[in-house]
């Protein structure tokens, strides 16, 4: 049954900027402000942007709260000389909870975004009650012989961006391009993941009009988060991990690309032990889709979200119920 009703992206949303010790943390809350909503994050170098297609879809079931994390879309960038840390995103989520007195959250995430409420989960079962995962569960790790030289690549890299930010001239400005570069850049550097005609709906939110050259843009989002430093288990803590959430049989949804280049989205080891371990696990293959597959195929992916809303959110099943 088709649960997808005739809406197109200019169903309404509230912009949010939710006051943090840094600043604020932006974000858009589509649907029923009224109600606890699903917490929407986003991918690396992306913005809640990414989501601009799938949340009117969804929010008439559901509203959605997708946010931009730390340094990326709209949101504040982390104090000069401050490292970017995956945590550093796991706390955002216990910040806005504190922040909408939530006992409990629901989440989604797509890619760097699935791994962070996979992260979240596995620290904190009992505060989660269902998982959404576009394309993987949680990012691949590493092998340990070459963490230590990726860590220090890393730190050295982002020291030089802390000195550039902490000394740069009054009034200068990043490299500018034309919108259509923009566009070129993101759609290649994506590896084509997001279509072309679906880039400016994250560019929206990740470039900044030039005061130098007014017919174009620069990249806004803070350019450290390419350096970002992860907590990133080997499989054995991994499982671990998830071992705390199949524990609790948290509802968990993972929609993968047929067509993904991530290699998250073949970790099968993973995939495997949440399913042989989780009764409310539930594992789809959209085959045409990329890594993007949310923002470039948004009705089938918003067709499996409904029916796993249907079944488990538990509070909100009479509101479903009415909508289908």
């Amino acid at each position: 049954m088709d649960l997808i009703p005739d809406i197109t992206t200019t169903t309404t949303f509230s912009e949010v900027r939710i006051q943090v010790p840094w600043g604020h943390i932006s974000g858009r809350w589509y649907g029923d402000q009224s109600e606890r909503p699903i917490l929407a994050l986003h991918g690396w170098l992306d913005n809640c942007g990414t989501f601009a297609k799938l949340a009117p879809l969804v929010s008439p079931y559901r509203s959605l709260l997708c946010i931009d994390l730390p340094g990326h879309g709209l949101s504040s960038h982390l104090p000069a000389g401050i490292l970017y840390h995956n945590l550093e995103f796991v706390r955002v989520i216990l910040r806005l909870m504190q922040v909408y007195k939530w006992e409990k959250v629901s989440l989604l995430g797509h890619s760097m975004g699935g791994s962070t409420v996979f992260h979240f989960a596995s620290f904190f079962p009992d505060r989660v009650d269902m998982i959404i995962s576009l394309d993987l569960i949680k990012t691949s790790y590493r092998p340990a012989k070459i963490v230590p030289s990726n860590y220090a690549t890393a730190i050295e890299k982002a020291l030089r961006d802390n000195d550039r930010l902490l000394n740069a001239l009054p009034n200068s400005e990043p490299p500018s391009y034309t919108f259509q570069q923009c566009e070129t850049m993101l759609f290649e550097g994506t590896h084509n993941s997001v279509e072309l005609e679906n880039c400016k709906y994250i560019l929206e939110r990740n470039v900044t009009k030039s005061h130098l050259y007014p017919d174009k843009y620069f990249f806004s989002r803070d350019g450290r988060v390419k350096y970002l430093l992860n907590l990133n288990p080997n499989l054995e803590m991994t499982l671990n991990m998830a071992e705390r959430i199949c524990t609790a049989n948290i509802p968990y949804l993972v929609i993968k690309g047929g067509k993904s280049k991530n290699p998250g989205s073949v970790a099968f080891e993973l995939d495997d032990y949440m399913a042989n371990n989780n009764k409310n696990f539930e594992s789809y293959i959209y085959p045409y889709g990329t890594h993007h597959l949310h923002l470039n195929n948004p009705k089938p992916v918003a067709q499996l979200i409904i029916e796993f809303l249907q079944k488990h959110d538990r509070q909100h099943s009479k509101i479903i119920q009415s909508k289908i």
